[in-house]
């Protein structure tokens, strides 16, 4: 068997266990913080309008996290503009599927920015003062996202308490900015 069959395989396997095991997955897990509603596996579940792609897969078993997916993920996050694509750090991803987890959310976020090249931050400064000059953004740490049926309020509250990074409300565009840098919050 070559290796992308090994992979597909490996991905159908754990696609099949993640479904009978998720409903058996403790609420709570016993890993300290943010990571609470995690259980025994994280998954992750998003879709991006601006590339049509959608993603719902386990990224972490038994307490590793699973290489594949982690780039598959890290590929979904690209800066869209560039095609440019960075290692999305783990701690990020966490958080987002931490705050998704403490919502009780059955959609899947939609992320309106993952990672984004120097170039495309520097063009997205140029027209908005909100944009960090240095964004989290740039190192994979970071990412915009959107719930239809969730407030911006309710996914920030979601997001804060998982006090493992930093949450921007951005309401007058629906979105929040979730990354895995300092603690701290902004926006209303």
């Amino acid at each position: 068997m070559n290796a992308k069959a090994q992979s597909l395989s490996r991905r159908a396997l754990l696609g099949a266990f993640a479904a009978t095991a998720i409903s058996a997955a403790p609420t709570f897990s016993k890993a300290a913080g943010f990571l609470r509603g995690g259980g025994d596996i994280r998954k992750i579940h998003m879709f991006s309008g601006r590339s049509g792609e959608r993603i719902r897969m386990v990224y972490w078993l038994d307490g590793k996290y699973i290489p594949e997916a982690v780039s598959e993920i890290s590929h979904f996050f690209r800066d869209w503009r560039t095609g440019q694509v960075k290692q999305v750090d783990v701690r990020a991803i966490d958080i987002i599927a931490a705050s998704h987890n403490i919502m009780d959310a059955s959609e899947p976020y939609q992320l309106l920015s993952g990672y984004r090249s120097p170039q495309t931050n520097k063009m997205l400064r140029s027209r908005s003062r909100s944009v960090a000059r240095n964004s989290l953004h740039m190192q994979g740490q970071a990412a915009d996202l959107r719930l239809a049926t969730r407030s911006v309020g309710q996914m920030a509250r979601a997001a804060a308490s998982c006090r493992a990074g930093g949450v921007g409300s951005y309401a007058s565009s629906n979105f929040v900015h979730m990354d895995c840098g300092d603690v701290r919050t902004w926006g209303g």
